[in-house]
């Protein structure tokens, strides 16, 4: 018997594939019973509405198009596993993939993708959609209810921007919505601006979910330390491992590629090969962080001694580190310009320098806007904002964002670094190859500011006695 021809239905199939003759197929639609998912109520729910109020107001009188996005290929027919559009999750809590949320003068309807039926073969033929190849998808109806939102199929969604009205696409997420809307960059990008800066301040939830992560990645830090005798024998790919783990079975999965930088690999400032050793006598660098089941990311560094001890060499660069961040920290207040920590920071460090005799000029020579000649060895700003993106709020108006003023709610990094480069002829010798940050991320409050990874320890002292509690 001949195989049942392909329709565009199941293009998501591959040519490997076995055969469906059609009495195979009519076999597959019969004969199944009827079951639903259980989804509670999203928490998220009643401060989704409000965001979405708030944009409506941002934006009133229009049709907004956020789309949740698609996935994305990583080696022929198979896809990285889906992470929706930020923006898309702040607005409505879907996670589901191809999701469409469209916000039509303040009314919300999410078109979506649903578990197909049994009268296709989609349901068990379908490598990308299909229920048998990757799971079950909710329905309308369970979709509608977890999230306290209308929800409509995303076949319908074509005909909905095919009427007139002012319409706005959150563009370069979905190139199938993208093409359903003709573009109008200036105000699709300043869609995408709103979008953004609505994320600047977070809300009490959204602290919560911050706070789930970096408590998370606490853990994940210990796991990496608790396991040291196979860190020194399998090298940098074992911590990475090692929290990956953790992220995975209390989170989402990692908010971004972890940076494992074992002695000379830490002077690169996005190390995420993670291939080197780890060898006792260096430093070790790890930036990294747990992405919660939510999608709210922690982003958090510690450089400590692989012998379980700083040298004495190592303890004063380390010092200098920790107090360029506790100046640093000390200027996250309500009304403070966001680049005050950068700039609180960079002083102390500038002088650091000076003190060990490496600046060309004075400090305060190198300090002045026209020289900078101390980021040689700084390299990069002391704090981006933090969220569901590790540098979240990215397309915000720069009068706001950096340029702007902190106010109660925003959540920032502040992680100020020293590198040496192994082949920089202007330090030490003994310099050389060593790299230093140390990062945490901070919440502007009412008063001031709470360090929300502050259960890992900062202090060169405080650093040794808990690697030496979790190594036993």
């Amino acid at each position: 018997m001949s195989e049942k021809p392909i329709t565009p239905e199941e293009s998501n199939t591959a040519g490997h594939d076995q055969a469906v003759p059609p009495a195979y197929a009519e076999f597959m639609r019969t004969g199944w019973g009827d079951r639903e998912l259980e989804l509670p109520p999203h928490p998220v729910a009643p401060w989704a509405a409000a965001r979405r109020q708030r944009l409506a107001e941002l934006l009133p009188g229009e049709r907004l198009v956020v789309p949740a996005g698609t996935f994305k290929v990583r080696a022929n027919d198979t896809d990285y596993r889906f992470r929706p559009e930020t923006a898309h999750t702040h607005l409505t809590g879907n996670q589901t993939s191809d999701a469409v949320l469209v916000l039509d003068q303040g009314e919300a309807v999410l078109y979506a993708r649903p578990r197909s039926s049994r009268d296709t073969d989609e349901f068990f033929r379908d490598r990308v959609y299909g229920e048998l190849w990757v799971g079950r998808r909710p329905s309308l109806r369970e979709m509608s209810d977890s999230l306290g939102i209308e929800c409509r199929h995303i076949d319908e969604l074509e005909a909905t921007l095919s009427t007139t009205g002012k319409t706005r696409v959150l563009r370069g997420v979905d190139a199938r919505v993208d093409a359903l809307v003709a573009p109008d960059e200036a105000r699709d990008t300043e869609l995408a601006t709103v979008l953004s800066e609505l994320r600047l301040v977070k809300d009490d939830w959204e602290l919560g979910q911050l706070q789930e992560a970096c408590d998370i990645t606490t853990l994940g830090f210990e796991d990496s330390v608790r396991e040291w005798t196979r860190v020194l024998e399998h090298g940098e790919r074992w911590i990475e491992g090692t929290f990956f783990r953790r992220a995975r079975a209390m989170g989402n999965d990692i908010g971004y590629d972890s940076i494992v930088g074992g002695g000379k690999h830490a002077t690169t400032l996005h190390w995420i090969d993670n291939t080197g050793p780890v060898t006792p006598g260096e430093l070790l660098l790890l930036d990294m962080g747990v992405e919660a089941t939510t999608l709210y990311t922690a982003d958090v560094t510690r450089t400590i001694p692989v012998s379980g001890t700083y040298t004495s060499l190592q303890r004063d660069l380390y010092s200098l580190v920790l107090a360029a961040q506790t100046a640093g920290i000390e200027q996250v207040r309500p009304g403070a310009p966001f680049q005050a920590p950068h700039q609180a920071a960079m002083a102390v460090l500038a002088h650091g320098l000076e003190d060990l005799g490496l600046l060309p000029v004075s400090a305060e020579e190198a300090l002045s806007p026209d020289s900078k000649v101390y980021a040689r060895w700084t390299l990069h700003s002391t704090s981006h904002m933090l969220g569901m993106d590790v540098h979240d709020c990215a397309a915000a108006r720069t009068e706001l964002y950096p340029r702007g003023d902190l106010e109660e709610g925003m959540v920032l990094t502040v992680e100020p670094g020293l590198y040496f480069q192994e082949d920089d002829l202007l330090v030490p010798e003994e310099m050389r190859g060593i790299g230093i940050r140390i990062e945490d991320d901070v919440v502007v409050t009412a008063d001031g500011s709470r360090n929300l990874s502050a259960a890992l320890p900062r202090e060169p002292g405080a650093v040794e006695e808990w690697m030496a509690s979790l190594r036993g």
